[in-house]
């Protein structure tokens, strides 16, 4: 990780769902989840939650605190929005890029027309309230290139990119600037809401669910974690940094998104996805466009496991927790009996770690406990999204694995319907009823990509001790 310092006047908050212990020097959270010790006087700084970098000190706490996950930035100092250029790759869209230009008021706008049938022309004055020059491909070479292209022509500190079918929300570029008062930040994306919430059935499924939208809280993005990427729909970050390290892979149609913000994680930069911010896009709604776009999205996890090596993985998961769910499986006294020494068997390896806390026998417990929920959940949302083909010939052959594929199948699509309900979704059985379409045509993708590439390191579980 670089090292950059915090300026004075840059704060921290504790996230609410991190645990303290030992008054403070202790704390347990993050994700993935990790503990932090700190020193009495570091815990000491912190005092109600918050932390405000004043000295070196202080700088050193915050940044740890950043780092390890626990804590979420709150910038004071904010860049001028006269710094930030806006990169608008578009390809046939020139509706999308009208409602667009409407919206961005008093921005320099670079619009890379990649290949348009009709090249996209220099709106007349008066006819928009920012500045555009128009870049033009020849011939169509994909979004990764026309970014590229836009950010090259840029002369500004910052680029922001986004997609023509996206129009940004009041105050979207404000909030996400002052996570760059920290040197270290490279990159910064706002949440993807839905433009059209409730047109019609798929509309309302994703306005809950879409697969750019990474939910209601804020995060470091990292790879392996609950945010592990942002999309290139909507993002903002320093011109110098993404030419330093080359900018989109250009040979990449799908996922090129996912594989910069890993390249620039591996370089030591940080990275912030910023729900306070907000972009909506016009997500597709009708049936055939909006299946083949979920396809699409599945055959990008090859050419990531190709580039990034352990990265890319279905499950990650203990094998206790394996073994524990494994066992639950048969339904049998014997197995309950097995799950329950496997989960005992974690909970006094784990207790080992807990041993300077307070009553570590319990705080062991409960993370044992909450790992099972997640793992049992990890493992039901992959036998009907990943490994949808095999789930489907267990059941065709086996009356028992059909019983617990039924109940998973509801009780996982109820669970993801309370996570991700919005007001206006859909009832609980329609959502379900959506979400399993969505998670075959994923799985479809993912094994498409698969079968290209020759290559099953998509498929591929991670076990953990």
């Amino acid at each position: 990780m670089r090292q950059g310092r915090l300026p004075d006047g840059f704060g921290v908050r504790i996230d609410p769902k991190v645990r303290t212990y030992r008054d403070g020097r202790v704390l347990i959270g993050g994700s993935p989840t990790r503990m932090l010790k700190l020193a009495p006087s570091a815990a000491a700084m912190i005092g109600d939650g918050f932390l405000e970098v004043t000295d070196p000190q202080t700088a050193v706490v915050a940044r740890r605190l950043l780092d390890s996950g626990v804590a979420n930035p709150r910038p004071r100092l904010l860049p001028s929005t006269d710094d930030v250029t806006v990169i608008v790759p578009l390809r046939n869209n020139v509706g999308g890029l009208d409602r667009l230009l409407a919206a961005l008021r008093g921005h320099h706008v670079i619009v890379v027309d990649d290949g348009s049938d009709v090249p996209v022309q220099v709106p007349q004055a008066g006819e928009c309230r920012c500045s555009v020059s128009v870049i033009r491909h020849e011939v169509a070479r994909g979004p990764a290139a026309a970014r590229n292209a836009g950010m090259r022509a840029a002369t500004t500190e910052f680029v922001a990119f986004l997609d023509s079918d996206v129009v940004p929300r009041k105050g979207w570029l404000e909030v996400m600037l002052g996570h760059f008062s920290d040197p270290e930040v490279a990159l910064v994306a706002p949440r993807i809401v839905a433009l059209d919430p409730e047109s019609n059935e798929l509309a309302r499924y994703e306005h809950s669910r879409s697969s750019l939208d990474l939910g209601r809280q804020e995060s470091a993005v990292r790879a392996r974690s609950q945010v592990s990427y942002v999309p290139s729909a909507a993002m903002l970050a320093r011109r110098s940094v993404l030419l330093d390290e080359g900018g989109f892979d250009e040979t990449m149609h799908v996922a090129e998104d996912v594989d910069l913000c890993w390249r620039l994680e591996q370089a030591g930069w940080r990275l912030r996805y910023e729900p306070a911010a907000q972009v909506a896009h016009d997500h597709r709604v009708s049936f055939g466009q909006w299946f083949g776009r979920k396809m699409f999205y599945g055959t990008g996890a090859a050419p990531l496991a190709a580039r990034h090596t352990g990265k890319v993985s279905p499950l990650s998961i203990s094998k206790w927790t394996v073994a524990a769910i494994a066992l639950l499986a048969t339904l049998t006294r014997l197995g309950l009996f097995g799950a329950l020494v496997s989960l005992s068997v974690a909970m006094f390896r784990l207790r080992k770690v807990f041993d300077d806390l307070d009553q570590p026998t319990r705080v062991a417990a409960i993370f044992v406990a909450r790992g099972f929920v997640a793992g049992l959940w990890q493992i039901a949302s992959a036998m009907f999204r990943h490994y949808w083909p095999i789930t489907l010939l267990a059941i065709i052959f086996s009356r028992r694995i059909r019983q617990v594929a039924l109940a998973l199948a509801v009780s996982e699509g109820v669970a993801d319907w309370l996570k991700h309900r919005e007001t206006g979704g859909l009832d609980p059985v329609r959502y379900i009823a959506f979400k399993r379409l969505d998670d075959i045509a994923y799985g479809t993708g993912l094994w498409q990509g698969a079968i290209q590439a020759r290559s099953i390191e998509a498929l591929k579980p991670t076990l953990g001790d």
